[in-house]
């Protein structure tokens, strides 16, 4: 039977289950769709999609939560030099289509295949239209090539990272540092993460209890 869940625009807010009730792994519910209302409502919840082709829709809330504080952003000796000598170039809000496609092609190690479905790419790049995406585009300095690139939901004070990709050595922490300053001048005080990597803790990402992210997001969105 054809699913009928009705199509939200960005002005309802859909309720989901109290992240409370989600199963030990974060799984907190299956199915709806990924209309601009169902999606900005999820993350105004803590709530974010994640499945693979061919899967019905699944909506995450871990506990607990990884996350980016701006002000706590840890930058490598080596990395300072290197952002000093402005080996590439970087871009906001801009190329957003092609990045999201060059993280759907991004090998993940341990992972077969990528979370960014056909679905998931229309429907970000309708939020990007709407101007709920915030995205940076790191490019080669001496040609237009994209050579890493990161994007995310913004809200309010928050970001919600989505997915980033890279080409060359060092151009992805480069675009990070850009992306995370350029995201505090704009007023960013919490950086959700999701998933945890080593890259993301060298950076100074930490967990915190999922109730104290949500209180978080909560006052950051107001």
């Amino acid at each position: 039977m054809k699913n009928r869940f009705p199509y939200f625009d960005e002005s309802v807010f859909f309720e989901f289950p109290p992240v409370e009730r989600a199963y030990p792994n974060g799984l907190l519910a299956m199915g709806g769709n990924l209309s601009p209302g169902m999606l900005i409502s999820a993350y105004k919840q803590g709530i974010f999609p994640w499945y693979s082709e061919g899967d019905p829709i699944l909506w995450w809330s871990p506990d607990p939560r990884y996350v980016l504080f701006p002000d706590k952003l840890h930058i490598s000796k080596s990395l300072k030099k290197d952002l000093k000598k402005n080996l590439f170039n970087i871009f906001f809000n801009t190329r957003f289509s092609e990045i999201i496609k060059e993280c759907r092609k991004m090998p993940r190690p341990g992972q077969d295949g990528t979370w960014i479905t056909n679905e998931l790419e229309k429907a970000y790049i309708k939020l990007f239209d709407l101007g709920y995406i915030f995205c940076a585009a790191v490019t080669e300095p001496d040609s237009n090539e994209l050579v890493a690139g990161v994007y995310g939901v913004k809200m309010g004070k928050c970001f919600f990272g989505e997915s980033m990709f890279t080409k060359t050595d060092n151009a992805s922490k480069y675009g990070f540092v850009k992306f995370v300053d350029y995201l505090k001048q704009e007023g960013v005080d919490i950086i959700d993460c999701q998933t945890k990597t080593d890259n993301l803790e060298r950076f100074g990402a930490e967990m915190i209890p999922r109730s104290q992210f949500i209180d978080m997001i909560k006052k950051g969105l107001k």
